[in-house]
């Protein structure tokens, strides 16, 4: 069997993609906001239900933008339990991250912990939509509300995705999507900031393009964070197959859980009311006798097993971004403010999840997981 990957981009046929690079190469337009840019922006508008979409080289670019269009500074509130960009955004805007423990259900920032890590010196919250569940937007809202803050959403997971109120993207004051090959939208390397008015959008789009607003007036120290035309073409063939492409995931993820429900050891999320994207698929490995001789935890051990029979997934997010050399001195890094993500961080395993993974292959992995329990 080839090896199987936690996730593996969906390409349309190459046939399909020629007539867009034929266009390309006629207009000679390879950037700067080309033809194929606009009509992405506005597809994308369309789709995802907001008004206004500014699109970037790529998540990490969108983030680190999206703080300087908001003039962030001071202390910024966020999740150890995420991918590194989260965090290192603020640090290269030179804002302190101040982590906060996370929801046991949604594993997204806990409400009922933010109001505690707020100083003089907070100045927004940046939640993230984690695996694509909705953060609860209300009560993190209501919070940001009552002391004057900004809330930027890591939205990198949550492609399309809504709650009981609709799309969770127009919340906060932006969102940050990414558009990395492995997310459920993709265009090869991509991201995006959902805006709230055409102003917010206008500066992030000086902020893109160096700070250029015509050819010799310059306003701000932006950077160079522009789509591509190949990129935005990439993404006009995506969006064509996207609800197909989700409809396939929330089926493998159906067959993931039907074959886990009864396994002592496995935990799934519980997705309840929320409408996911079905982006990833983690269990949280914790049987009765969680070590083995020599402290080994049972998940690595899982983990090594898939690896040897070809199943590459991940342990997202292991280690915890807190616990980094660039993070682990500050005081709210402490692993005794954390527990429940340091808890979740040491069981977790995504497994491979993406539209062309076969029935087969999920009974695979699931028959190994089953193997592995039984002679746990």
């Amino acid at each position: 069997m080839k090896p199987i990957y936690v996730t593996q981009p969906t390409l349309p046929p190459l046939e399909e993609f020629i007539p867009y690079l034929e266009k390309i190469w006629d207009n000679k337009m390879l950037t700067n906001g080309g033809t194929f840019h606009q009509q992405l922006e506005q597809a994308l508008c369309d789709y995802l239900g907001v008004k206004h979409l500014a699109l970037f080289t790529n998540g990490t670019i969108a983030l680190i933008t999206a703080l300087q269009a908001l003039r962030i500074t001071g202390e910024v509130i966020t999740t150890p339990y995420s991918f590194v960009a989260t965090a290192h955004s603020l640090l290269w805007n030179g804002i302190k991250p101040v982590f906060v423990d996370i929801d046991p259900v949604t594993l997204n920032l806990d409400p009922n912990k933010i109001e505690a890590a707020i100083t003089p010196q907070t100045t927004a919250i940046m939640p993230v939509h984690c695996y694509g569940y909705p953060c609860d937007v209300a009560r993190i809202q209501q919070i940001a509300d009552n002391y004057n803050l900004k809330v930027i959403y890591d939205a990198a997971h949550a492609f399309g995705v809504k709650d009981k109120n609709g799309g969770i993207l127009n919340c906060g004051d932006l969102s940050v999507l990414s558009f990395h090959a492995t997310k459920v939208f993709n265009t090869f390397e991509g991201g995006a900031i959902v805006c709230p008015d055409e102003k917010t959008k206008c500066r992030i789009d000086h902020l893109k393009n160096f700070g250029f607003v015509d050819e010799v007036t310059v306003v701000a120290a932006g950077i160079n964070g522009k789509m591509s035309e190949i990129n935005a073409a990439f993404g006009l063939l995506q969006l064509k197959e996207i609800d197909k492409a989700l409809a396939k995931r929330k089926i493998i993820d159906a067959r993931y859980r039907e074959g886990l429900k009864n396994v002592t050891g496995i935990r799934c999320t519980n997705v309840g009311e929320h409408v996911a994207n079905y982006a990833y698929f983690p269990i949280f490995v914790n049987p009765p006798n969680s070590l083995q001789k020599g402290g080994i935890k049972s998940r690595d051990t899982l983990y090594e097993k898939l690896k040897t029979n070809g199943i590459f997934g991940r342990r997202y997010f292991y280690p915890l971004i807190s616990d980094f050399p660039m993070y682990r001195s500050l005081p709210s890094a402490s692993p005794a403010n954390l527990p429940v993500a340091r808890k979740t961080s040491n069981e977790v395993i995504c497994l491979p999840m993406y539209p062309n993974l076969e029935n087969e292959q999920v009974d695979f992995i699931v028959s190994l997981i089953i193997e592995f329990l039984e002679d746990f």
